[in-house]
C-alpha cells in the first residue's frame, strides 16, 4: 500500500512539511521561483481509480473533502474521509507546480488514522446533497507553505484504490499575478453521489439551467461528468483538466502567482489590490453579484483583468451557510448577467436576478449556441499582442477555441477585436466567437481569450489529458500561445 514514511519521502527525493519554502528569496529569487527549486516528483497522480459501477461519478470505496476551499498558514484544515470498508488511511499531500518538470512536490503525511463508511446524505430542500461527516483529520498549515493548489491523495491499507481531496493555500503578500481557481464552477458540475448537480432537476421541463437548485461544498468531487473521461478528476474538481496547464507553464516561466478561490474574490476585495493583474482560468462560469462588482471595481482603480476563460461571469451564483454554519459553503443559480437572452429561453428559467451584461467587465459575452469548437484566427495581426509570433491576419491556431467561448462584443472605448471566427455544435449550428482586449484607465488592459481551452497551448503537465469536444480538439502545446500569452504578461508587469 502507499503509505509514506519519513525514508521513502528522502529515498523519492522529496520535502518534508518542515522546509522552508522562502528560504532562496534572500538569492532574488520570487516565492515561486524559490519554491520550484525544491525537488518535485510525479507521485501526486492517481495510479488506481474506480468509481461506483451504477453512479458511475463517486468512488465508495476511498473518498473525501476538505473543510475549506482555502486556507492561510497557520489556519487549520480538517479532512473529511469516508471508506466502504473499515481501513487506516493517510493523505499524501503535495503542492502542484512545475517542480523540473514533474508537476507536484510532496509536502506532509496526515494520519493514519481509522475510516470506515460515512453516511450519504438525503436530499434536502432544493435537491441540496450537503454532509455532515465526522471529522478524520485535521492539519495546521505550516507558516512555510507556498501559495498554491494542493492534492491530497487518499490511500488506505485495505485497497490499493485512491481518491482526492484539493484545496488552495493563500497568503496576504503582494505579487504579480492572482491566479483565481473556479472552484464554483467545479462545484456546480459536481453530480456526486448520484447525479445531484446544479444541472439536475426533477422539473417537468426538464429545463437544465434554472433556479432553485443548490449545491454543498460539504460533499466529495465526483468524477468530471462533462466532455470526456478523465480519472485523475476523482476529487480534484476541474483544476487538473482546465486550469493545471496554466499554472505548470507560469511556474516554469518563473512568474510571481498567489492563489485564490472564487469565494476569496466574493468576501475579500482586498486580494484585488494586492497584485498587478487577476486571472480568470478555464471554465469560469458562476460568480456571484459580489466578485462581479469587486472586479470591475478593482479594473476602474488600474486593476488588470485576464479572461483566459470561457463562458465566464454567465450565471449570478449567491453564497449561504452550511447547515452548521460555515459561511459560503452553499451555491445556488440565481440569475444570468445580463438577463436571458431570447435563444437561452428554451434552457433557463426563473432566473430573476440579474446582473450586469458580462461583457461590460470581460470585452464579450457568452453567447449562443454557447458550445462549439473552432479554430483561434487573428484578424489584427499589427497588435503588440503578437509581436514575435510571425502570426499574419488570417494565421489559425487549430482547435484552441472550445467548448465555449465568448462574442458579440462590448462597445468599450479602444476594445478592439484580436482573434475571432466561427464555431460549431455537434449538431453543426454555428456559432461565433470575438477574442478582445481593451485599455482600463490608468494604462492597465482587460484582455478575453474567449476559450476555456486557451491553456492547453501554454503546456501539457503529467497526468494531463488533452480535451476532445465537439468534434474539435486543441493541439497541445503552442509556441505561439506561449508568445501570445508572454507578451501580455510583460506589458502587464510593465504597466502602473
Amino acid at each position: 500500500m502507499e503509505f509514506f514514511d519519513r525514508r521513502q519521502a528522502l529515498a523519492a527525493g522529496v520535502v518534508s512539511a518542515g522546509t522552508a519554502a522562502h528560504s532562496l528569496n534572500r538569492d532574488g529569487k520570487n516565492p515561486i521561483q524559490a519554491e520550484n527549486q525544491f525537488p518535485g516528483t510525479k507521485d501526486w497522480q492517481l495510479t488506481y481509480t474506480k468509481t461506483d459501477p451504477k453512479d458511475k461519478f463517486r468512488s465508495p470505496i476511498v473518498e473525501g473533502y476538505c473543510s475549506k476551499a482555502s486556507v492561510f498558514p497557520g489556519e487549520t484544515m480538517q479532512f473529511y474521509v469516508s471508506t466502504r470498508e473499515p481501513s487506516d488511511c493517510k493523505i499524501l499531500l503535495y503542492r502542484l507546480g512545475y517542480y523540473q518538470g514533474h508537476g507536484g512536490r510532496y509536502m506532509a503525511s496526515v494520519g493514519p488514522f481509522s475510516s470506515g463508511p460515512q453516511p450519504v446524505p438525503p436530499v434536502g430542500k432544493e435537491r441540496l446533497r450537503e454532509c455532515s461527516w465526522k471529522e478524520s483529520a485535521k492539519l495546521e498549515i505550516p507558516a512555510t507553505w507556498t501559495s498554491g493548489v494542493y492534492l491530497g491523495k487518499i490511500v488506505s491499507s485495505q485497497t490499493r484504490y485512491q481518491s482526492y481531496v484539493i484545496f488552495l493555500v493563500k497568503d496576504r503578500r503582494k505579487a504579480d499575478f492572482l491566479f483565481q481557481c473556479s472552484d464554483n464552477t467545479w462545484q456546480a458540475y459536481n453530480q456526486w453521489p448520484d447525479g445531484y448537480s446544479l444541472y439536475t432537476n426533477d422539473r417537468p421541463d426538464k429545463k437544465p439551467l434554472v433556479s432553485g437548485v443548490k449545491v454543498s461544498f460539504d460533499r466529495p468531487y465526483g468524477k468530471y461528468v462533462q466532455i470526456m473521461d478523465n480519472p485523475l478528476s476523482q476529487g480534484s474538481g476541474e483544476f487538473l483538466l482546465w486550469e493545471f496547464p496554466l499554472a505548470f507553464w507560469m511556474e516554469q516561466q518563473g512568474f510571481d502567482a498567489t492563489y485564490c478561490s472564487n469565494v476569496d474574490i466574493h468576501t475579500s476585495p482586498e486580494n484585488l489590490t494586492r497584485v498587478k493583474a487577476f486571472l480568470s482560468v478555464g471554465h469560469d462560469e458562476y460568480w456571484s453579484l459580489e466578485q462581479f462588482k469587486h472586479v470591475k471595481n478593482a479594473v476602474a482603480s488600474g486593476l488588470n483583468a485576464v479572461f483566459l476563460s470561457g463562458n465566464t461571469c454567465c450565471f449570478v451564483t449567491p453564497f449561504s451557510p452550511a447547515t452548521g454554519g460555515a459561511a459560503n459553503r452553499i451555491l445556488t443559480r440565481a440569475g444570468r448577467y445580463g438577463g436571458v437572452r431570447p435563444k437561452e429561453e428554451r434552457l433557463m428559467a426563473d432566473l430573476h436576478l440579474d446582473g450586469p451584461n458580462e461583457s461590460t467587465l470581460i470585452g464579450a459575452q457568452t453567447v449562443s449556441p454557447f458550445n462549439g469548437s473552432g479554430d483561434w484566427i487573428v484578424t489584427k495581426a499589427s497588435h503588440w499582442l503578437f509581436e514575435g509570433t510571425g502570426m499574419k491576419n488570417g494565421d489559425r491556431i487549430p482547435g484552441l477555441v472550445g467548448w465555449e467561448f465568448h462574442g458579440e462584443p462590448a462597445a468599450i472605448p479602444g476594445l478592439e477585436i484580436v482573434a475571432e471566427g466561427p464555431t460549431w455544435t455537434a449538431s453543426e449550428a454555428p456559432s461565433h466567437y470575438t477574442a478582445t482586449i481593451y485599455p482600463g484607465p490608468k494604462g492597465n488592459w482587460v484582455f478575453n481569450a474567449s476559450t476555456i481551452f486557451w491553456a492547453q497551448g501554454l503546456s501539457q503537465p503529467p497526468g494531463h489529458m488533452p480535451p476532445i469536444s465537439h468534434h474539435g480538439r486543441p493541439h497541445g502545446p503552442d509556441a505561439r500561445v506561449q508568445k501570445i500569452t508572454a507578451n501580455l504578461f510583460q506589458k502587464i508587469l510593465k504597466s502602473g
